[in-house]
């Protein structure tokens, strides 16, 4: 599994106006023809879109290493934890499915480069508050971005599923259904659980007595959203 692709990884690109690759890492359209061809779809649009999915499960592990590296909520933490090896383990799918194709799994295409800039964004989002008195507001943040990461996750498998039928009859279908098969109802499982989670919170910081939570201590704070999560 290779979670940050580079040229010493077997990286590859396609070069483009913006974007100079070394020769020895370059890729060209017409490459994907016979990497992609046994998929009976479109070999240069599938390759990308693959490619585009996979750097957006590498980066949801980053994500999720990092939330529950600095989460201060014991039950968010195993949440986050949990969902990071299950993400990890969509990266091992993905690649095993790009390989199956006949790709490079460590390909980026420039869709795939749009998707690592927006999801550094989101990463970067969740840093704004650390340190802050506020601990609630810096929990938030990590479960938005969370969110945010889970709802483009769970279309991403939902559209490659939608994809899937369409595909030729064979084995690599097969395989592309069997890893569908798996990972479908986990994203499930984690966008349900980050959109009931955030409207709990909301809801509970709503609706209590307290004016406002930078006037909590912050252990104090972490201790009652252990209970309102529990």
């Amino acid at each position: 599994m290779t979670l940050t692709p580079t040229k010493a990884a077997g990286a590859t690109a396609t070069p483009n106006d913006v974007l100079y690759v070394d020769p020895a890492a370059e890729t060209r359209p017409d490459d994907a023809r016979g990497q992609f061809a046994n998929t009976g779809l479109n070999p240069m649009f599938f390759r990308d879109l693959m490619s585009a999915m996979l750097a957006h499960e590498r980066c949801g592990t980053h994500l999720y290493r990092s939330v529950a590296g600095r989460t201060q909520n014991p039950v968010l933490k195993q949440k986050y934890e949990h969902f990071g090896e299950e993400t990890a383990r969509h990266v091992e799918i993905l690649e095993q499915l790009i390989a199956t194709a006949g790709g490079n799994p460590n390909y980026i295409s420039a869709t795939a480069r749009a998707v690592e800039a927006m999801d550094s964004r989101i990463l970067e989002t969740t840093f704004i508050l650390s340190g802050s008195l506020d601990v609630m507001n810096a929990e938030m943040a990590m479960l938005d971005a969370v969110f945010l990461a889970e709802t483009i996750d769970h279309a991403n498998w939902h559209n490659l599923s939608t994809l899937v039928e369409s595909m030729q009859t064979g084995q690599t279908r097969n395989s592309f259904q069997t890893a569908i098969d798996e990972v479908e109802e986990q994203e499930d499982q984690h966008l349900e659980w980050a959109r009931n989670t955030k409207a709990r919170l909301l809801t509970v910081q709503a609706e209590t007595s307290l004016t406002t939570t930078i006037e909590i201590k912050a252990e104090e704070l972490v201790a009652r959203v252990r209970d309102w999560l529990s």
